[in-house]
């Protein structure tokens, strides 16, 4: 077992121990009849959504901008295969994506890693698909990263620093980062570091290169991406920590859209050709060249863990 499983299995231990953890249960606007983990389609046909144009978003670690394009052949061929308008919304925050689900405003979406649960549980996101390498391998790292110069060379000398996290419901962005700090190293946050929220990945990991944070918690997924886009040189980078790897963004829809349409949804990722796509030039280098099924209860319980331990509950208003 890997160290970062053993901060895991220990924090999980800790919170089962002190009782301040809860089970994973959805939303009371949902139904779980077949013990999925996700929202049943609903069964009365008036409550089937049918709309003449899809809403896609992916999620928001970079500048969505940079996204449109990436995205462009892809939702051709999703508009192709469902017979429907296709646009790309180009979503600012992960609260947004989720505000947007739960509206009715968003009908697809890539849903970060850490944000998968939420946005199951309250906003009825029922996930199938992932990014993949040809053999099928899949996810990302969290890393602990720092500037040259920083007197940063381990994670116990974060103490006292400012370390840039992403949203509180980011996973490599908070929770496996926050989990990690104060299990294996005692180290609490406001206590002894300054948490400071930059909103998005690429922020944090130009926040360093910049010098603006001592130290960032980030996908690795995403800061090789800047990394091949040239965005953010490699020698303003210091890794000081990589954990084990993670499952990434999970790709799903919202529960009540038009049982037929959603096998059609699922048919266009699972048939789409990568060749020559954007998506190849964009995630190609990082590995990954396919769609492959997933499915929240088995591919999401590492994360589900962690916020058990965290003693995270879902509020859906």
């Amino acid at each position: 077992m890997t160290r970062f499983l053993k901060v895991l299995a220990t924090t999980v231990a800790i919170a089962s121990i002190a009782g301040s953890a809860s089970a994973f249960e959805l939303d009371s606007r949902f139904t779980d009849a077949d013990g999925d983990m996700i929202a049943d389609i609903p069964t009365d046909e008036s409550q089937w959504v049918d709309p003449d144009t899809l809403i896609f978003a992916y999620t928001p670690v970079e500048d969505p901008a940079v996204y449109v394009d990436v995205w462009a052949g892809f939702l051709e061929h999703l508009s192709e295969v469902t017979g429907k308008d296709v646009q790309f919304f180009p979503v600012q925050s992960n609260a947004a994506q989720l505000e947007a689900m739960r509206a009715g405003r968003l009908h697809i979406a890539g849903v970060n890693t850490g944000g998968n649960p939420i946005a199951v549980a309250c906003a009825g996101f029922r996930p199938f698909a992932m990014m993949a390498a040809a053999d099928g391998s899949f996810g990302y790292e969290m890393e602990f990263i720092t500037h040259p110069g920083s007197g940063i060379e381990a994670i116990e000398d974060l103490k006292g620093r400012t370390i840039a996290f992403t949203s509180e419901t980011s996973n490599s962005g908070f929770k496996a980062p926050q989990a990690l700090l104060e299990s294996e190293y005692n180290m609490v946050v406001e206590t002894d570091f300054s948490p400071a929220f930059s909103g998005a990945h690429d922020n944090s990991i130009l926040g360093v290169a910049n010098r603006d944070y001592d130290a960032a918690a980030v996908a690795n997924s995403v800061m090789n991406r800047m990394f091949e886009r040239e965005v953010v040189s490699q020698d303003d980078i210091v890794s000081i920590f990589k954990s084990d790897t993670f499952p990434t963004t999970g790709y799903g829809v919202v529960y009540n859209l038009h049982p037929d349409l959603q096998d059609k949804i699922q048919e266009a990722f699972f048939s789409f050709d990568w060749e020559g796509s954007g998506l190849q030039e964009e995630f190609g280098s990082a590995g990954e060249e396919q769609f492959i099924p997933i499915t929240f209860a088995e591919h999401w319980s590492v994360i589900r863990q962690i916020d058990q331990a965290m003693g995270v509950t879902y509020t859906c208003n």
